[in-house]
This record gives structure tokens, C-alpha cells and sequence, in this order.
């Protein structure tokens, strides 16, 4: 074993805490006092990540579990209430600023996805879109498409309103096989 390997080594154990107190020049100074490079014991380590192994590790086959539905319905009603709860929370005294909601889409949108994944139901993607608006005399639509499998993917859907702007959040949920 090289020097450089052997401080490398001492020093990414003694990083970890699993190693005694002993400097690199002690180990080097037990090892030159009658041991023969036989006898000499091995510490194994885990190279930094970026490090590739000669080894590379066999991939891990998972085995198909043949589901082909779901075993939760996805909770519309309680998407509901998470979607009505968090618009009405972050938007309620809100004045429409255009920075300021570009800025507001993209946390309420990353609130909703965290309090829906907190649901744990499994296999389902989810998918958060939000769209804030001026209140001001204008009509709006808003429309969306995609591939659909009516008995298992659905979506839930909540607007709000104040006195200045107007917020639309959509979820879809595509079941993922």
C-alpha cells in the first residue's frame, strides 16, 4: 500500500470517528517496527463520490408487482381543502404585483405538490399548475389536454378571488404503472 493511500485512508477514517487516535507517522511507525507486509492488517473505505470503482456494483431488478390498478383512490375532496387552505392562506390580503405572483405561483405550487406527497398515495404522479391573474373587467380561459385514463388518473381544481387578482389551481393525478 502506497503512502498516499494509507493517509488518504487514515484520514477519511479519523473524518468518520472510526479510527483511534493515532496520527498517520504513529501508524507508520507501528508498521516499520517488525511487522512484515503479510501481516499487516487492511482498513477498507468508501472512495469519495465522483470515484469510480473498477467494480462497478450489479444493478438492482426489481420484480414486477403486475398491478395494474391502484390500491388508493386519489383523495379529490382532500386535495380540495389542501388547494383551498393554502390559496386562501398565501393570497387573501394580497394586491396583484406581477413579480410578486410570478414569484407567489411557484411556492404555492411547491407547498401544494410537499402537502399532497404527504398524502402517501403511492403510484400516482402529480402534477401542480397555478395561474394568477389581475382582476380587472377581463374574461379568461383556461384549458388543458392530455393522455387520460378515465378509471384511474383525476384532478382536482379550486379558484379563488379577492379584490384584486384571481388564482386558479389545478392537480392532476396520472396513475403510473
Amino acid at each position: 500500500m502506497s503512502d498516499v493511500a494509507k493517509d488518504k485512508a487514515a484520514r477519511l477514517l479519523k473524518k468518520r470517528g472510526s479510527v483511534s487516535s493515532l496520527s498517520s507517522h504513529e501508524v507508520k511507525a507501528k508498521e516499520t517496527t517488525g511487522k512484515t507486509k503479510d501481516s499487516m492488517s487492511t482498513v477498507s473505505y468508501i472512495d469519495e463520490p465522483g470515484q469510480q470503482d473498477d467494480n462497478p456494483r450489479p444493478a438492482v431488478q426489481m420484480e414486477n408487482t403486475y398491478q395494474l390498478g391502484p390500491v388508493k383512490r386519489f383523495p379529490v375532496a382532500t386535495v380540495n381543502n389542501i388547494l383551498k387552505d393554502v390559496l386562501t392562506s398565501y393570497l387573501q390580503e394580497e394586491k396583484y404585483e406581477a413579480e410578486l405572483c410570478r414569484q407567489m405561483t411557484k411556492t404555492i405550487s411547491e407547498v401544494i405538490k410537499a402537502r399532497v406527497k404527504d398524502l402517501m398515495i403511492p403510484r400516482y404522479k402529480i402534477i401542480v399548475l397555478i395561474n394568477i391573474g389581475q382582476l380587472n373587467e377581463q374574461n379568461m380561459r383556461i384549458g388543458s389536454r392530455c393522455l387520460w385514463d378515465p378509471t384511474n388518473d383525476t384532478f382536482s381544481s379550486y379558484t379563488f378571488k379577492n379584490t384584486s387578482l384571481f388564482a386558479v389551481a389545478n392537480v392532476y393525478a396520472a396513475y403510473f404503472e
